[in-house]
């Protein structure tokens, strides 16, 4: 990657998803430690997603009129951090979501920023991407791996130590991470933003990508918990974390070729597909080691195909000064209000209908997702094969 300064940019998804890896499998779990129900627990992980929706496209929009991103991920990166620490202070529900929300507004905000920089400096080398990207699901598998037996030794109680830790690297990452160069793409107006979104094709493809991420929340706020429920410890419930995102390093290494010899049609499509697969095995069989650790791997197609395709719609869909909202657009509607919404309904239906109707539920909007995607996305890339993006 000549000219490309590759160890900068991956050190940045390092921490990132370091901080994601301790989050995820285990931010519930020290939410019940603290003795809040699954209703409040699901309630809390929603708004961490939720502020996705506002957050990335606010800072979308001033860096895109700005023309420059990385102050804007330093500054949210730093504000996130300061945000986090007063998780100390908080002693119940409400101070903690008030603290949550804050904090993600602010480090939700800079993802899809420093995604478009990424971008900025591909610029004819998109499909090299996932070779950056794959070192966030390295910092995933460091964090989810290797809290599991620690936990198990010294409690839920070091959960918060290790996010702000990771926060702190995040903010010291971005501080040597270059700005990109402007975009080659001729510019774009904002109003040609509500042209764009007015395409069916468009709203359909944004809405499959909500149902694909309602899909996971579930799993996402409730794995931890399933597993541990169920009798695994968690130096095995760390494991199967671990391989689910080891499995999708795996697909990143290989998507530039996967990209450069498929339509995208056909493998969004088998994402969904794979996902709705997943989903019914937790439903079914998790007390089967075989079948639990199959549906981890399946992790290879439910995030790493799905995300490597999508991303790639993106910047081909949203051009010039429009990749920042772009980008904005599609973590807010799917990491943000499919998020939400998934953690919502995982929360409900914990309680009341038991892990496999939730589950259940996940597959099916998986499902609906595809049909979607089956829809939209031939539109979108007039059924061409795909260069590695456009």
């Amino acid at each position: 990657m000549t000219g490309i300064p590759y160890g900068r940019l991956s050190a940045f998804y390092l921490f990132y998803f370091a901080v994601l890896g301790t989050l995820v499998p285990y931010w519930p779990v020290y939410l019940d430690s603290l003795a809040f129900s699954s209703a409040e627990i699901g309630g809390l992980m929603a708004l961490v997603m939720a502020t996705k929706i506002i957050a990335p496209n606010f800072w979308g929009w001033l860096a895109d009129r700005s023309g420059r991103r990385m102050p804007w991920v330093r500054g949210g990166s730093l504000l996130g951090l300061v945000a986090f620490a007063f998780v100390a202070l908080a002693g119940g529900f409400w101070s903690l979501a008030a603290v949550m929300l804050v904090f993600s507004f602010f480090w939700n905000a800079v993802l899809a920023q420093f995604e478009a920089n990424t971008f900025n400096h591909l610029e004819g080398n998109e499909a090299r991407y996932s070779h950056i990207r794959l070192w966030g699901s390295v910092g995933f598998i460091l964090t989810a791996v290797g809290l599991g037996p620690l936990l198990d030794l010294h409690g839920a109680a070091l959960v918060p130590w290790a996010v702000g830790l990771g926060l702190a690297a995040i903010w010291l990452t971005s501080l040597g991470a270059p700005e990109g160069p402007p975009s080659t793409t001729p510019e774009a107006g904002e109003e040609r933003l509500g042209t764009v979104l007015k395409r069916p094709a468009v709203i359909a493809f944004l809405a499959a990508c909500l149902l694909m991420q309602a899909s996971h929340g579930p799993y996402y706020t409730f794995f931890s918990l399933y597993m541990r429920d169920i009798g695994y410890s968690g130096w095995s419930t760390g494991l199967l974390w671990g391989l689910g995102v080891a499995a999708e390093v795996g697909m990143f290494l290989v998507m530039h070729r996967i990209m450069g010899r498929f339509r995208l049609t056909p493998l969004l499509v088998l994402a969904f597909s794979l996902a709705t697969l997943r989903w019914l095995v937790l439903a079914l069989f998790p007390g089967s080691v075989p079948l639990v650790v199959g549906a981890q791997l399946l992790h290879a197609a439910s995030f790493g195909l799905y995300h490597a395709v999508a991303i790639a719609l993106i910047h081909r869909v949203f051009r010039g000064r429009l990749q920042g909202r772009g980008q904005a657009l599609y973590s807010s509607l799917g990491f943000g209000a499919g998020g939400a919404l998934g953690s919502l309904y995982g929360g409900l239906l914990w309680d009341g209908a038991g892990a496999v109707a939730t589950f259940a539920g996940a597959a099916v909007m998986a499902a609906l997702g595809g049909l979607l995607a089956l829809l939209a996305v031939p539109r979108l890339t007039g059924q061409r094969a795909p260069t590695p993006v456009e």
